[in-house]
């Protein structure tokens, strides 16, 4: 009779090469992104864990997916729509007074991010609100740090603001009124941190530009006043039912199809502008976690933190924990982890991790996505957002950000 083979130091060792991967970015010689690594490691675990497919695919958290998806559609449609622009455009007409232009560039794409995917918001403001400031000769590197850190804060103001705090929501079965409620006090605190912080950065004159990287704009859409209000009711209605006990993916996929049923958007279109690598990272984070997860070495080194006196559910080692990962790995890969480690039976401590991780990503630019959307976009006009630029003036507002949620979270208690 044979012994049956131990997977699980293969696991291991497959879980550590892709979040060394994911934390590097990159391969020297390759052109793996974040991305490819997840999906390599997915594929390795697929091969080398001895799982069943039906075992694999139930390790996807298929309602997070669903529930991006249909947010990536509603999004799209907006784009289309020429929504994006429009609201882009009006936040450029308002650079007579620089500071009032900041504080209402930081509450819009901070209330757009909010309820719409923050990623596109950055990919879609960025660089119409750099052009301008240029033309108005200010320096537009901190209003475009400022446009990345409040679209990071205002994405944790509800639970649909990222796909990290979609995951969240799925697995600890948030309610979406509670937690904007308890989170709108750190995310508004941390919104007023970043215009003071900003603020004192605000001068005039260019900043460092590097011409070979300047490209032509992408396309702009051409503003359509019924198409736009049609999203703008049907994304209303959305938000509106998640308030109800409708599965929340459930009510995100009618509205996409709303959209797919269009007499102008052809569907390839509205496709086209899905965020279908975003989709493919967590399906393939998700099978490298639960694959890690069922070896019990989570469990063990969960035990082993506390009993070494460090216990994860405690906010200011949550908040540490998570900032941690999210500098290592970016926010995104963080959370995925972290949910296979941290128990979120408490409510407090996945409303912890759901904020932390959007603010954590304004400490260093590679902590989150909207902070390399943002960058890319300005080098395509030519500004250069060095690593020290970002890290002055998002560390700052990180830090006190982060403060602020550990100090109210212990206020709120259990």
């Amino acid at each position: 009779m044979t012994t049956p083979i131990d997977h699980r130091p293969i696991v291991l060792a497959i879980f550590v090469l892709t979040y060394l991967g994911l934390a590097a970015g990159r391969i020297p010689g390759l052109k793996l992104n974040r991305t490819g690594f997840a999906l390599l490691g997915a594929i390795a675990m697929m091969v080398a864990s001895g799982n069943s497919p039906q075992s694999i695919a139930a390790m996807v958290n298929w309602p997070t997916i669903l529930l991006l998806f249909g947010f990536f559609v509603i999004s799209a449609q907006l784009r289309l729509s020429g929504f994006y622009d429009w609201v882009a455009a009006g936040i450029s007409e308002r650079l007579n007074a620089p500071t009032h232009f900041l504080a209402f560039l930081i509450v819009v794409t901070a209330g757009l991010s909010a309820f719409l995917n923050h990623d596109v918001v950055c990919f879609v403001v960025a660089p119409v609100v750099a052009t301008a400031l240029l033309k108005r000769n200010l320096n537009p590197v901190p209003f475009l740090v400022a446009l990345a850190a409040s679209s990071n804060i205002g994405a944790a103001a509800t639970l649909v603001g990222n796909a990290q705090d979609m995951l969240i929501a799925s697995v600890a079965n948030l309610s979406f009124a509670r937690y904007a409620a308890w989170s709108i006090v750190p995310v508004a605190a941390g919104l007023a941190c970043t215009y003071a912080v900003t603020k004192m950065s605000v001068r005039p004159g260019p900043p460092v530009i590097s011409t070979e990287d300047i490209e032509p704009e992408g396309p702009a859409y051409d503003f359509d006043r019924y198409h736009t209000i049609k999203g703008l009711v049907v994304l209303g209605v959305t938000i509106a039912l998640f308030f109800t006990e409708i599965p929340r993916e459930i009510t995100v996929l009618v509205a996409a199809s709303i959209h797919l049923l269009s007499s102008k958007f052809r569907t390839e279109s509205l496709l086209a502008l899905v965020d279908w690598q975003t989709l493919l990272l967590f399906a393939s984070l998700f099978i490298v976690g639960g694959s890690f997860q069922a070896t019990g070495y989570g469990e063990h080194l969960v035990n082993s933190m506390q009993s070494l006196g460090f216990d994860p559910s405690r906010p200011v080692n949550e908040v540490l924990l998570t900032t941690g990962l999210s500098v290592l790995i970016n926010n995104a890969p963080a959370v995925v982890l972290l949910i296979k480690i941290v128990p979120l039976s408490n409510v407090t401590v996945a409303y912890v991790m759901a904020v932390a991780n959007s603010f954590a990503g304004n400490l260093i630019m590679t902590a989150s996505i909207a902070n390399l959307i943002v960058i890319q976009q300005a080098r395509k006009q030519g500004i250069v957002i060095s690593f020290f630029e970002f890290f002055r003036l998002g560390a700052p507002i990180a830090l006190v950000s982060l403060g602020v949620l550990i100090a109210w979270a212990s206020v709120m208690g259990p």
